[in-house]
């Protein structure tokens, strides 16, 4: 039976195994195509009880304290407390608790576990020590982006994958299809957690003093790091990542410890600054930091290359899906990239989807924004989008159109905020 998923706006219509029953063939040029010829199998509607929103452990927490709740990839989820602007400048400024357990975790074990995933993921993982992780990619053959991830190794033979909320249940069907079909001699277990797991995220300067008060041996991990320590009695999870451009943590806990570590890192921040923040501050602040979002800058039809992500890509590995379009548009080159930008003058906020012009006098349409957003560290408008390659360099002028006019930006380096010093 094929079902329907909804990714960046479109629909787009899977088999059991994850892979479209039908797509067109990437042009060279990166532009996408529709396919006109129908499916030949029928589409399933989900029911009302596969459409209501699922909620964290967390949801309790959130309306205690007010928060304001949105639609998410199928969850309800806090958008915001005392308000995106305020909660942003705590992050920048001192602390902000997020809730992440929107987010997918899948545990794999086994003596072939780093072998088989390996061949999955554009990174390389065996470039990774235990208790390290790395940003990495889940890409179709074409190079098309089925989700961005961080890998963590957690020893010789465990791994752990966090996956993107609207990417969950795809992710996990796609894993198991190359498992099924291509990987069946492999010795390994594969466990999705996501069920019974809560997550969270603590960023900002002050966040390791904060979190060196309730696990100590947490502030002492470096970018990237991962360590298992406890917490009332069961094992958390506490990596120094994030996505916000600030120092930072991020722990996965049983679910039934998520309201008692929040309420404590909530109680122990308080005199630092710390604030709970939502998803409207998480947007502003990791586009500021020029963070890609899947369904906006990454798509089945963009690829790492074009999506300027190449740095998660090893192409010296000598095998894993999507190597051999990869490599090519790594030679080749390739018509579009993924730019940040910033507008030059007095507008409104750029938004998705708006058209991006050329500023050299020819008048001609060059791209489009994927992520746009008044920036509340810069005061003025930022986004991300993507442009013809001619145009993608930084310095480069363009022009966004905003509600019929257009008004000047320019080309930047990522990140888009950068603090002094």
């Amino acid at each position: 039976m094929a079902e329907l998923h909804k990714t960046g706006g479109k629909v787009a219509l899977y088999s059991r195994d994850c892979t479209p029953f039908f797509r067109a063939k990437r042009p060279k040029s990166g532009r996408k195509l529709l396919c006109a010829r129908p499916s030949a199998y029928t589409a399933r509607l989900p029911s009302m009880e596969e459409t209501q929103l699922k909620r964290t452990p967390l949801f309790d927490t959130h309306t205690a304290l007010g928060a304001r709740m949105v639609e998410f990839g199928g969850w309800e989820m806090p958008v915001l407390y005392s308000g995106i602007a305020q909660e942003h400048h705590a992050v920048r400024q001192a602390a902000g608790l997020f809730d992440i357990s929107h987010m997918g975790e899948f545990l794999f074990d086994g003596p072939d576990a780093l072998k088989f995933l390996n061949q999955l993921l554009t990174n390389d993982l065996a470039k990774l020590e235990p208790g390290q992780g790395q940003y990495t990619l889940l890409c179709q053959e074409d190079g098309g982006v089925i989700d961005d991830l961080y890998a963590y190794r957690l020893g010789d033979t465990r791994h752990l994958l966090i996956v993107n909320a609207s990417r969950l249940e795809i992710d996990w069907m796609w894993i198991k299809a190359q498992r099924n079909s291509r990987h069946k001699s492999l010795q390994l277990e594969m466990n999705d957690r996501s069920g019974d797991l809560a997550a969270m995220a603590l960023q900002g300067p002050k966040a390791a003093k904060i979190i060196a008060s309730v696990f100590p041996a947490a502030a002492e991990l470096r970018k990237n790091q991962i360590a298992e320590l406890e917490f009332g009695g069961a094992t958390a999870w506490v990596s120094r990542t994030g996505y916000t451009g600030e120092d930072g943590f991020e722990l996965v806990v049983p679910s039934e410890h998520a309201a008692a570590l929040w309420d404590k890192l909530m109680s122990l921040g308080q005199a630092l600054g710390l604030l709970p923040a939502g998803l409207g501050a998480r947007d502003t602040l990791r586009t500021e930091a020029g963070y890609s979002l899947y369904g906006h800058e990454l798509t089945f039809d963009t690829t790492p290359i074009e999506a300027a992500l190449g740095w998660a890509v090893a192409l010296d590995k000598p095998s894993f899906t999507g190597r051999e379009t990869l490599t090519a548009q790594k030679q080749d080159g390739v018509s579009r990239r993924c730019v940040a930008f910033k507008m030059t003058g007095k507008s409104a906020p750029p938004r998705e989807q708006y058209k991006i012009f050329s500023a050299d006098g020819t008048d001609r349409e060059i791209g489009e924004v994927t992520s746009g957003t008044q920036s509340p560290s810069l005061g003025c408008g930022i986004g991300l989008g993507y442009v013809e390659t001619a145009h993608a360099k930084s310095g480069t002028g363009i022009e966004i159109e905003i509600r019929n006019r257009r008004f000047p930006a320019e080309v930047v380096k990522r990140p888009i905020f950068q603090k002094p010093g």
